[in-house]
């Protein structure tokens, strides 16, 4: 009886401190997340169409400035010069507003990937509250997990409800 008792004893104690522990490829998690595709395609299209204006913009500027090339020929120096000190602010002016247009969309697509990768955390979180999971480690490109027995991967079911969710 005493035997028994402490078996039972011992028993409990080891099942209590038995640990859960998973882990997540991030980087093959964030590959494969539907939400990030879609914003990374949305921003390469916006990049593209800034590229495509800056170009338009650049090549209208050029015209402009041959056509001051060939009427500064025909002008006095100090007009020519205020023309030309003109068009030079016009050029620094031009290239200034789009390279903030670009830092604004840089910007713009930083804050969303940060709430993609945010939102991933607190689905990882839930995942592994609903689960009773003590740990989910990240592997990955630069993740802590340099081995895990493939029963422990979480990614391919964490992804499977990443997109479920944002399919909705």
């Amino acid at each position: 009886m005493k035997y028994s008792i402490l078996f039972l004893f011992a028993f409990v104690l080891i099942s209590c401190s038995q640990q859960k522990i998973g882990y997540v490829d991030n980087v093959t998690l964030m590959d494969g997340y539907q939400e990030k595709i879609d914003i990374e395609e949305k921003y390469k299209i916006k990049v593209e169409n800034l590229g495509r204006k800056r170009d338009s913009i650049s090549q209208a500027f050029q015209l402009e400035a041959q056509e001051f090339q060939s009427r500064a020929e025909k002008m006095a120096a100090s007009k020519a010069q205020k023309e030309y000190d003109l068009l030079q602010q016009r050029g620094q002016f031009i290239g200034q507003q789009l390279q903030q247009e670009e830092q604004i969309l840089q910007q713009q697509g930083q804050q969303e990937m940060d709430s993609v990768v945010q939102k991933v955390k607190e689905e990882i979180k839930a995942f592994g509250k609903v689960n009773k999971y003590t740990f989910i480690l990240g592997g990955g490109e630069g993740g802590s997990v340099l081995y895990g027995q493939e029963a422990d991967d979480l990614t391919e079911e964490l992804l499977k409800i990443l997109n479920d969710k944002y399919k909705q």
